[in-house]
């Protein structure tokens, strides 16, 4: 009779924990899910600060710093000249430019100023220039007002020539020499301007006074006469006076 009883309890004990784990396990799953479904029912229980922080994105990341400038490298060019002047090479160039000059183009055959297409040896401007040209022209005269001849030509023009007279003083001092003098022959032949070039001062007065007395054959240029500008020399001697 015992035994039956620990039987029939221990059936019963079985039967009662079984019943009491699946209430238990339905009554956790209900308190679970209105857990759940309460925030999705409710928002604005929920926190916004926290929500708000959530839903904004962050920033975005700030842009990369600038590539640094670039150096701009400035390459001198070497010159050979400086100041306007070519000076002195400090080292062989390692290639030397040969500059070619452009070929100049051959020289037009045919005269100056003739007509294009004409034959070479023509005329210059043509039949006309021809004309013209072979046409006898008149040389205008040029009118000579003095010339200058040698001193050794007018020696051979005097006409008349007085010889001077020895100074006294001169003679005594014993001085003796030569006399240049500058003269200007007219176109009759006689002295018009005379002067002293170089001399003794006591012989040059005798010198002129003789000098302007003398005559000349006039001097004929281009069929009429002109002025001549000569030297005269006298010469003064002691052994002659």
């Amino acid at each position: 009779m015992f035994e039956d009883s620990l039987i029939e309890s221990g059936g019963k004990l079985k039967t009662a924990r079984g019943k009491t784990t699946t209430f238990s396990f339905v009554l956790e799953a209900v308190i679970v899910g209105i857990l759940v479904l309460i925030p999705l029912l409710f928002t604005e229980a929920l926190p916004k600060a926290q929500l708000m922080m959530a839903l904004v994105a962050p920033p975005p990341p700030p842009p990369p710093p600038p590539p640094p400038a670039a150096v701009k490298i400035v390459k001198q060019v070497q010159t050979d000249i400086v100041n306007g002047q070519l000076r002195t090479p400090t080292k062989i160039p390692k290639k030397v430019e040969i500059i070619k000059e452009e070929e100049a183009p051959p020289p037009m055959s045919g005269v100056v100023g003739g007509v294009p297409g004409g034959v070479p040896g023509g005329q210059m401007n043509g039949v006309i220039g021809g004309i013209i040209s072979n046409a006898p022209m008149a040389v205008p005269k040029v009118a000579v007002q003095r010339v200058r001849v040698s001193q050794g030509v007018t020696q051979g023009m005097v006409l008349h020539k007085v010889q001077p007279t020895y100074p006294p003083l001169a003679r005594t001092a014993r001085v003796q020499g030569s006399v240049l003098l500058a003269a200007v022959i007219g176109k009759d032949g006689t002295i018009q301007n005379l002067h002293v070039i170089s001399g003794h001062p006591l012989l040059t007065q005798a010198a002129l006074e003789a000098v302007r007395q003398w005559r000349y054959r006039p001097y004929i240029l281009n069929g009429e006469p002109v002025e001549v500008d000569t030297q005269v020399t006298v010469n003064f001697t002691l052994s002659g006076g």
